[in-house]
Formats: C-alpha cells, structure tokens, sequence
C-alpha cells in the first residue's frame, strides 16, 4: 500500500482480480498434493503397526499348540521383541534414525526355534507352518514402518507452497490497494487459511514423531505375560 502511488498506483488497478480465483486453486493443489503424501504415509504406518500386531498376536495364540519348554521361548521371545521396539525403535524412529541394517534378533530367534520344532501330529505341523508365516509376516511389518518413519515432505513442496501462498497474498494487496480495510481483512482470511494448512501438514509429517504419533500401543497391547 505504501508503494501504491502515482503510476504504481494505476498500475496495480490494473491488474485483474481473475487472477486471485487461479492463484488461489494452485495454492489448494500444492496443499493438496503435499497432504495426500502425508496422509498415505500416516495410513502406511498405521497398517503396518497393525499388522505386525495381528502376527505376533497369532504367533502367541499358536505357541499353545506346543505346550512346555516351546510355548515358553516363544511367548518370552515375543515379550522380548515387542518391550525392545516399544522402547528402543520408537525413539529411533521418531528421530529417523531407525534403520533395515540390523536384523531384529529376537524375531530371528523366534523363527528358528519355530523352524526346528519336530510336530508330533498334523495339528502341530500345521501350527509350525502358520507360527513361520506369522513371523515373516512381522518382519515385513517392521520393514515397513520403518521405511515410513523416514519418509517426510521435503524442502521442494514446503518451498513451492510458501512461494504460491506469498504470490497470491501480493496480488490481494495489489488488488485492493485502493482499500486499505478491505485489503487487510482480505489478506487476513487467507493468510489464516495458510495458516491452519501449514499448521496441519507438519502436524502429521512424521507418523511417529509428536503429539499426534503413531503409539506401540497396539503391540502393547498384544504383548504376552511373562512366566504365563
């Protein structure tokens, strides 16, 4: 508004207010498109942890086909597995340091103990094969929420979007340059809703990361007694 005198003044009338209506679509496209990553990834890791549930939740329940000294490994190798990535890969992940070098050694236990059961009837030896299958099933899991832990919008998008929500903000100026209270009110609308879009975006950036993270409760939650 302070440049808004003589020839600039004219100048800045002339520019269309059809403009605004196109400026304002490609800054909900770039929302969009930079939402539809987030949301993926936050869909992502939550099947994942789910998953890896639901296997270790059938490797327990199986374990029971070989009472004694095997139900028992499995069950504290289980516990063991479920207490190390609560504790110890939830924070790795939530600072994107977690990696797929090392293989989860209670997990690899599991499934060698499982391989080298001897089944003593045809209930059991179909037991063994779904405990191996629940086991493979719960390193994919892993592996993939891990591969989402590292995932986040990168500087391109956030750089993109800021750039289209400064254009369109200066071309609302440049259009009501002429009224100041209608520029302030109208540069104000917007720039509230660049607000609660940048606000929400970065909110669910990192599926494991902040208040609204993706918890272990349910591996907790599936997570065998100790001794029972």
């Amino acid at each position: 508004m302070a440049l808004a005198e003589d020839e600039r003044a004219r100048s800045f009338k002339a520019i269309s207010p059809g403009m605004l209506a196109p400026l304002g679509i490609i800054f909900g496209l770039f929302v969009a498109f930079t939402a539809a990553q987030v949301w993926n990834d936050n869909e992502r890791a939550n099947a994942a942890v789910n998953r890896e549930a639901s296997t270790l939740k059938a490797v327990v329940v199986l374990a029971a086909s070989f009472p004694g000294e095997p139900e028992a490994q499995l069950r504290a190798l289980t516990h063991s597995y479920i207490e190390e990535a609560a504790s110890r890969e939830w924070p790795m992940m939530a600072e994107h340091s977690a990696t797929l070098k090392n293989t989860p050694r209670l997990l690899a236990e599991a499934l060698k103990l499982t391989v080298d059961l001897t089944p003593s009837s045809e209930g059991q030896k179909a037991a063994q094969r779904e405990i191996i299958a629940a086991l493979e099933n719960a390193f994919d899991a892993r592996r993939q929420r891990i591969i989402v832990s590292q995932s986040q919008v990168n500087l391109v998008k956030w750089a993109c979007l800021f750039v289209q929500a400064v254009c369109a903000l200066l071309a609302i100026a440049m259009v009501h340059s002429d009224n100041r209270l209608a520029s302030m009110m109208t540069m104000g609308i917007f720039a509230t809703g660049i607000a609660a879009s940048i606000l929400l975006i970065p909110s669910h950036d990192r599926p494991f990361m902040g208040e609204l993270s993706i918890r272990p409760d349910a591996l907790l939650q599936v997570m065998p007694e100790q001794g029972s």
